[in-house]
């Protein structure tokens, strides 16, 4: 194939008769197709580069008509290119700026003002369906030979927004209940207190405790339980001032803040006893959880604030003290703090904390009770554990066994009471006279119902070297409350290894001669309460 340059001129003189002349142009116009060729290829290059971009790209004409749409522009906004092409560039901005665009441009173009140009910012898209969604845009100038082409890169922000919603709400609310949480309920207490120390004006904390709820988790399961609290959620809300905020802090607790009561203490206080009463009659109403009627009740903890002269986490514990003093006084009424009580539960929390030392310390020591039969002889011991506290001196039983049975620290105290007595066994043993003395050790319920407790036994055993014979465990009858075949069974797995078993306090109301006869005992230990009178009254006889 050629091309060639042709020239028809008429001769002059002759009618209808012409002049052909022509030149070979194929070496010029391959060279110009070949040129045509690869700028073509070129442009289709960047358009496939620009239709890749995961950013939208978007040519603008200096009267704002656009004049290149790629692949993510039109995923972005929901046209194709084809229908986009040739329209002003408005289209894809909702109000205001939809109306005031084109006077962007023409003051730009006269007075070069620039609000988006060389400015990257966030703003709002508009939708070929018209939702109007979050995005990012930076525009740049281009002039190629006096001509002014706008490019703008954009990015959908809608999915960052919902992502960084969600870290929000993950971090400042209960995902259960849709309250805020401890943090952000804090940070309005701080923003509270301020406001207070401002306005001469009373805040109240209220902490909110469900009476019983352990209960129905026991019983209709976490379901059931999920499914109260949300609904005490949803009351709470209702039945607060608009401006108050209610939180779930965790379990069944929730905290409310009152803010704006009166300048004046007594007056703030009735009030927030009357708040009190409005959140208490909202939650004893009847809930219906699993198709079956259930009622609730709160204890509340309360306390006033004016200024920051205690921390928020302060007023917490105080209203968290004031719940417990709610609930020992019967449960389902409000208390206010009372200091005094503050300074029982700083003292109870300093001496767990002292508890949980002496254990690691080595504090505990074990007194014996010297047993003897009717001559006089020493027959044995009873082992009792002393806490010799390095400041208090020597601690009574009475303060401290009732608080290792809270706080679990029972468990560590009663392994290491056993392994003690198992080595004291082992050292009388190496004596003639003491050789045959048996020693008795108090076990509690919380010990005695652990799974692993039989192989704890048989551990002090083998680890000692003492005789099971000379180990005697005692029980108490009101452990018998319990799951009686469960400690029968383990009675027996113990007794087999030819330990023995003393009930102590028989009598006092738990047991009865049924029990006695399952109970495989080698000692029973009647409570005094039950005999005293049984020379002088016919119905003890």
């Amino acid at each position: 194939l050629r091309w060639f340059d042709l020239q028809v001129v008429p001769l002059q003189g002759v009618e209808s008769q012409f002049v052909v002349s022509h030149y070979n142009t194929t070496a010029a116009k391959a060279t110009v197709m070949a040129r045509q060729h690869v700028l073509t290829e070129s442009v289709e290059h960047i358009q496939a580069v620009l239709d890749n971009m995961a950013d939208g790209v978007v040519t603008i004409s200096a009267n704002g008509s656009i004049e290149s749409f790629n692949q993510a522009a039109c995923a972005m906004f929901g046209y194709t290119a084809e229908s986009i092409l040739g329209s002003n560039i408005e289209v894809l901005m909702p109000e205001p700026d939809h109306s005031h665009h084109r006077t962007y441009i023409s003051r730009y173009l006269s007075t070069g003002e620039a609000r988006l140009i060389g400015n990257p910012r966030e703003v709002k898209g508009r939708r070929k369906d018209g939702t109007v969604f979050p995005m990012s845009i930076a525009v740049s100038r281009i002039d190629r030979h006096g001509v002014l082409t706008f490019v703008g890169v954009m990015r959908d922000l809608s999915r960052q927004r919902q992502d960084e919603a969600a870290i929000h709400r993950l971090a400042y609310y209960d995902t259960l209940t849709g309250l805020p949480n401890r943090h952000l309920l804090l940070e309005r207490m701080r923003n509270a207190v301020v406001e207070c120390g401002r306005t001469g004006q009373h805040g109240a904390v209220m902490f909110l405790d469900l009476d019983h709820f352990k209960a129905l988790n026991d019983s209709l399961g976490h379901a059931a339980g999920d499914a109260l609290l949300q609904e005490v959620a949803t009351r709470l809300r209702h039945a607060v001032r608009e401006g108050d905020s209610v939180a779930r802090m965790g379990g069944d607790e929730f905290l409310v803040l009152l803010e704006g009561l009166s300048i004046h203490l007594h007056e703030a206080a009735s009030q927030t006893e009357f708040i009190g009463k409005k959140l208490r009659e909202a939650l004893e109403q009847e809930y219906l959880l699993q198709g079956r009627s259930y009622h609730c009740t709160p204890s509340i903890g309360v306390v006033l604030f004016l200024e920051a002269h205690e921390t928020v986490e302060e007023l917490v514990k105080r209203a968290d003290v004031a719940m417990y003093q709610a609930k020992t006084a019967g449960r389902n009424t409000l208390r206010f703090y009372d200091p005094a009580m503050q300074a029982a539960f700083d003292s109870h929390a300093e001496l767990e904390n002292d508890l949980r030392q002496g254990l690691v310390r080595g504090e505990f020591v074990l007194h014996y009770q010297v047993q003897v039969d009717r001559q006089g002889d020493v027959l044995g011991a009873e082992a009792l554990v002393r806490w010799n506290h390095p400041v208090r001196g020597m601690v009574s039983p009475a303060q401290f066994i009732p608080l290792a049975e809270q706080t679990g620290l029972i468990l560590p105290l009663g392994r290491w009471v056993l392994d003690t007595a198992c080595a004291q066994l082992v050292a009388w043993a190496a004596s003639a006279h003491s050789a045959s003395w048996t020693l008795a050790v108090n076990v509690s319920a919380s010990q005695f119902a652990q799974s692993s407790f039989v192989q704890e036994v048989s551990a002090a055993i083998d680890k000692t070297g003492a005789n099971p014979q000379r180990l005697k465990l005692e029980l108490t009858e009101s452990m018998l409350v319990q799951d009686v075949d469960d400690i029968v069974l383990k009675m027996h797995a113990i007794k087999r290894a030819w330990v023995g078993f003393s009930l102590d306090d028989f009598g006092t109301g738990y047991s009865s001669l049924a029990y006695l006869k399952r109970l495989p005992l080698n000692q029973l230990k009647i409570d005094q309460s039950f005999v005293r009178d049984v020379m002088t009254d016919p119905s003890d006889a």
